[in-house]
């Protein structure tokens, strides 16, 4: 695992009053990880995109931190439109204050393959691989998590902070790509260098940035067969609930984390 200089003077101490982005915070690891942070005493801003079956929604999320006596608001944005990023920065500084912390949680995921003709390994029906299903993909898991990061890192920089943290989530892949799934696989391979080039280009700025890769985690779409799956399968060990997977990333964005930074974290 790769770690910064343990100089004191290169990581000062975390601002009195904290305030975080987390993206895709309206329901799963997002929303676990809004709750986290709040009961950590960090005030969330809490983004979110209805789905169509109103699902998704970030304003009970954020209800539930400020009834817990935590700060938080939601926002509603639609990451794939580049203008967003600025929107949410904008948003959180109006109502909670600086951003030091930016979790890009969300996820526009389609499952896509070369060869839609057979379910995958979990039986899951794809769709073939169209120019729709890999600018959706991208737009949400590559370009938005890419945009946040450098929106972060000006304001960072222009108000002259030194204290910052960065986490990204990735999911799947390997040496041979992410099979069953290519655009998304894709797309999260594209955050992940994102991130960890954050971590390289940042740190001078007090920056730290990792990526968790979760488990398979249970919000809301594991099946018989995904747990079979995961019972016979020598890499994958657990599936996570959503709050497991949010205290490892409330770690990653503590002050005690301040050594770690520029790593893929797997967690099994």
């Amino acid at each position: 695992m790769r770690t910064t200089p343990s100089d004191s003077s290169l990581h000062p101490a975390a601002p009195a009053e904290r305030v975080a982005l987390v993206t895709g915070a309206g329901h799963g690891i997002g929303e676990a990880v809004a709750e986290a942070l709040g009961r950590r005493g960090v005030a969330v801003l809490c983004a979110y995109l209805r789905a169509a079956d109103g699902g998704g929604d970030g304003e009970p999320v954020a209800a539930r931190v400020r009834a817990a006596g935590g700060r938080a608001a939601a926002f509603e944005a639609d990451l794939a439109q580049p203008a967003s990023a600025a929107r949410l920065f904008d948003a959180a500084e109006e109502l909670l204050g600086p951003v030091d912390t930016l979790v890009n949680n969300a996820s526009g995921w389609v499952q896509d393959s070369f060869d839609a003709t057979r379910p995958d390994a979990v039986g899951r029906a794809s769709a073939p691989v169209t120019p729709e299903t890999v600018a959706h993909q991208f737009a949400v898991d590559a370009q938005a998590p890419a945009l946040l990061i450098a929106e972060f890192a000006r304001r960072h920089r222009e108000r002259g902070a030194d204290w910052g943290r960065i986490v990204g989530l990735t999911s799947g892949g390997g040496e041979l790509g992410f099979p069953g799934e290519v655009s998304y696989g894709a797309a999260k391979a594209a955050q992940t260098h994102y991130t960890l080039s954050a971590a390289a280009e940042l740190a001078r700025h007090g920056i730290t940035a990792n990526v968790v890769h979760p488990p398979v985690t249970d919000t809301g779409w594991i099946t018989d067969e995904v747990r079979a799956f995961v019972a016979g399968s020598a890499t994958h060990f657990h599936v996570a609930d959503p709050a497991e997977v949010a205290e490892t990333i409330a770690f990653l964005v503590s002050p005690e984390a301040r050594l770690v930074t520029g790593n893929v974290l797997t967690l099994r």
